[in-house]
């Protein structure tokens, strides 16, 4: 807003210099005639001149114009920027831009600059206003507005107003250049605020995979978005307004941004390796994962690093760069805890037993309190658990018992399968069923 409130004065400020600055410059020969002349000395009694014998030969190179007579040379016609600024310099036009433009061209200059200053503070406090009122993103785009349309207001009413002003050509052109400098400074004074629009993407990642990376990368990624686009203008502004060559300056700025480039490899790698961590959602802040041989509990995804508890409690800090390229298993991903054991009954009991053991277990695991966990459903279908007589070994005959727990808390499953296990072995121990070790 500061930059808004001032811009007005700096636009008039430009102004006054282009029109009225030129003609109080001095110029340094202001009384030289239009045409050239040739100056003679006066006649006097001289002595008569040497004979040619006398007076050494001298080429034409070595001959040079006597300073009296030789004639005054013309300025040329200005062509570079250097010359034109100059050429407004030097003459001095004052009185003649006041007389040849009549009052009610100057009133009209005044009456347009006046205009386009209410007009444009008026546009930036609606825009302002509306902003703040609409959705974030949209609101953005509103209130980044405001400050760019109120100068381009301006000087819209600047151009309006010095139509009907005549002047000279030189005068005209610097006009011009003028206004499109201060056009130019609207378009990427505007562009330079959507930069922001990056704090509101980042907030949006950073939301869904619950990190703190809209605070690490947001910044650095505006900032040097903003950089850049300053460069941008500022090679726009000398190459089209300046009318300077700027293929030197795009060649040096290749090389240090290739030099810039090599020595940050490592730094760079990490960076987009957070980027894809955010933009991915491959895990989130409290998420247990599995990758490159650590199993632990996402505590903070950051710039550099993501760091893991691991469940002995141990601090791994892992570079977004490894993470990126490695597997990674999300343990918290998953929609239930599968778990499988197996019962072994020694190899004596009678094929009755084995069916009634195999009963009884069907019978604990529909039970009221341990049904509902383990019957979840999995992509719309319920999981049944399952009890098979698996397999024969050389000392048992092994029963094995797989089923699904759900939600997967740790916590809870532990405490499901603990009184799953007693209720199991009171049932077989009620029936005689003695299990055998392995």
């Amino acid at each position: 807003m500061k930059l808004a409130v001032k811009m007005p004065s700096i636009v008039i400020l430009l102004l006054l210099w282009g029109i009225i600055g030129p003609c109080w410059a001095a110029d340094p020969l202001p009384n030289l005639p239009s045409t050239p002349q040739v100056l003679t000395p006066p006649a006097t009694n001289t002595p008569s001149l040497p004979t040619p014998l006398e007076t050494p030969l001298q080429t034409p190179a070595q001959q040079s114009p006597s300073p009296i007579t030789a004639p005054l040379q013309m300025p040329l016609e200005p062509h570079s920027l250097t010359d034109r600024f100059t050429s407004i310099l030097n003459s001095p036009n004052i009185i003649r831009l006041w007389t040849e433009n009549s009052l009610t061209a100057w009133i009209i200059l005044l009456l347009s600059i006046f205009v386009g200053m209410v007009v444009g503070k008026i546009c930036s406090i609606l825009l302002q206003r509306v902003g703040t009122r609409a959705w974030a993103t949209a609101g953005k785009l509103l209130v980044d507005l405001a400050g760019p349309a109120n100068l381009a207001l301006l000087t819209l009413g600047l151009h309006v107003g010095l139509l009907p002003i005549q002047m000279s050509p030189d005068l005209q052109w610097f006009v011009t250049k003028v206004l499109q400098f201060l056009y130019s400074i609207a378009v990427f004074w505007y562009v330079f605020n959507l930069a922001s629009l990056v704090d509101v993407l980042f907030q949006r990642l950073s939301r869904k995979t619950n990190s703190s990376l809209d605070k690490l990368i947001a910044p650095l990624v505006r900032r040097s978005l903003r950089v850049f686009l300053v460069v941008i203008a500022v090679l726009f502004v000398f190459q089209s307004i300046f009318e300077k060559d700027i293929g030197a300056w795009l060649a040096g700025l290749g090389l240090a941004g290739l030099a810039v480039t090599l020595a940050a490899q490592d730094s760079l790698k990490n960076l987009f390796g957070s980027i894809t961590v955010i933009l991915d959602q491959s895990f989130k802040i409290g998420d247990r994962i599995i990758c490159t041989g650590c199993d632990g509990i996402i505590e903070d995804i950051g710039f550099r690093s993501t760091k893991v508890r691991t469940l002995g409690g141990h601090l791994v800090t892992i570079p977004n760069a490894n993470i990126v390229n490695s597997p990674i298993e999300n343990v918290s991903r998953r929609p239930a805890i599968r778990r499988n054991f197996t019962l072994a009954l020694s190899l004596d009991t009678s094929a009755e037993k084995v069916k009634q053991a195999l009963q009884l277990i069907k019978t604990v695991l529909a039970e009221r309190e341990l049904y509902e966990h383990i019957h979840p459903k999995i992509q719309g279908e319920t999981v049944e658990p399952r009890v098979v007589f698996s397999d024969y070994t050389p000392k048992t005959l092994n029963l094995d018992i797989t089923y699904w727990y759900a939600p997967p808390n740790t916590g809870e499953y532990m405490a499901h399968a603990e009184k799953l296990n007693m209720r199991i072995l009171e049932e077989l121990n009620r029936a005689g069923i003695k299990l055998v070790n392995y």
